[in-house]
């Protein structure tokens, strides 16, 4: 095993074939799946992050269990759930490890840019490769530019399709991935997704993911060196925001989604422990901490936080899924705001939640050999994915002047 901090360069492909995967019907099954999958890998989610072992059996699991094709649209043999179930999924993975609901958020991503500017032929092929079980990873960040959106990989043309040259970093997904989409910039600057065999000649993933936090997702270095991309393994994904779309808001409510179930994670660690673990306060009077009315307050604060994060979130899913019915410029809006409302919210309940944990449970709760800190480790490491003061500061526009947000990936 990799030393916690210690980079190591992947230039093979993930161990072995995809499995084939099991193809979920319907949003009930989806939901059925998910909850089977989020008690199993609760089981050693702490001794994963402790000892950072990469959950490589777990994703296989994801993969085979169908849950990686639910958004693939019906006409092409998936499910095609509402984004409320999409989102329900990941709150209840990220309840029971959120790292491990991290790795496939960038997958339903570039699952959505093939439906939305993919062609028929595209969409035929990649959405048959994600129903049996391969999975999408990324290679979208770079580090040293001017900011997020200044992407400087460069696809060039050759003869028969392009060139891949750059460096990307926070790669979540893209050491346990079969694909790896790749932001990049065309010969006319504007912006193309490139879709590339993980073990691709040139393609290189190093697991030099240090973080505090979401210590198993693998978010690497990806480095792109000459890489041959064919002309039918690009999107033109540029095309996605001269319009209203969804993207943006789609993605960032996967991240709220995570955020919420990082917070009902914590909330449930703090009861299984305040009621089987910690000693009453002896000014109480009574024989348990459970029954201690200080700490029953300050369990229905924490309690009223949770809650209002998974309606925000429940709220935020139902708009995007009344955006995708009636697509235009006032309902992706509403949606964007939905979303950031609930990003805003969820990300602060997270730290919140995972912060009072200790709080409620007292000092044994502080032990190191419990692990219990790797929920606040992770929702300030996952919150930290982008800025919620500017997801206020388009909330307010919005309300106030009526602006809408802008059309950009991050909202």
């Amino acid at each position: 095993m990799t030393a916690p901090g210690t980079p190591h360069e992947h230039s093979a492909p993930h161990d072995g074939p995809a499995p084939q995967a099991h193809v979920i019907a319907d949003d009930a099954e989806a939901l059925a799946v998910a909850a089977e999958l989020a008690r199993d890998f609760r089981t050693e989610a702490a001794r994963r992050d402790a000892e950072r072992l990469l959950p490589r059996a777990e994703l296989d699991r994801l993969s085979v269990s169908g849950l990686l094709g639910i958004t693939v649209p019906r006409t092409h043999g998936g499910a095609e759930v509402r984004a409320r179930t999409l989102a329900e999924v990941f709150r209840l993975l990220a309840a029971a490890d959120a790292s491990l609901a991290q790795i496939p958020q960038n997958h339903f991503v570039y699952v959505n840019v093939l439906r939305r500017q993919g062609t028929p032929e595209q969409q035929k092929f990649f959405f048959a490769e994600v129903l049996v079980g391969r999975r999408f990873g990324n290679a979208q960040s770079e580090a040293g530019t001017k900011h997020v959106q200044d992407i400087r990989t460069a696809l060039t043309s050759r003869e028969g399709g392009y060139l891949l040259n750059g460096e990307k970093h926070y790669s979540t997904g893209a050491l346990f991935a079969h694909w790896i989409p790749v932001l990049a910039r065309g010969e006319n600057d504007a912006l193309y997704v490139a879709y590339v065999e993980r073990n691709a000649p040139g393609v290189s993933v190093v697991d030099d993911w240090n973080g505090m936090g979401q210590r198993t997702t693998a978010s690497g270095t990806v480095r792109l060196d000459h890489v041959a991309v064919a002309a039918d393994r690009v999107v033109p994904h540029h095309l996605t925001f001269l319009g209203p779309q969804l993207h943006g808001a789609t993605a960032q409510l996967l991240h709220a989604a995570i955020d919420a179930g990082l917070a009902s994670g914590a909330l449930e660690e703090a009861v299984a422990f305040v009621r089987t673990k910690s000693r009453p306060w002896f000014e109480s009077g009574y024989d348990t901490a459970a029954e201690d009315p200080l700490l029953i307050q300050r369990f229905g604060e924490l309690g009223l936080q949770v809650r209002a994060s998974n309606a925000l979130l429940a709220a935020a899913a139902d708009a995007v899924d009344a955006a995708g019915a009636d697509l235009n410029d006032d309902t992706a809006a509403e949606a964007s705001i939905a979303v950031s409302a609930a990003k805003v919210h969820a990300a602060q309940t997270a730290v919140d939640i995972a912060g009072a944990l200790f709080e409620v449970a007292g000092t044994r709760s502080a032990s190191d050999r419990l692990n219990l800190h790797r929920y606040w480790r992770d929702a300030r490491t996952h919150t930290l994915h982008d800025p919620s003061r500017w997801k206020v500061q388009h909330i307010g526009r919005y309300v106030l002047n009526g602006t809408r947000p802008p059309r950009h990936g991050l909202i």
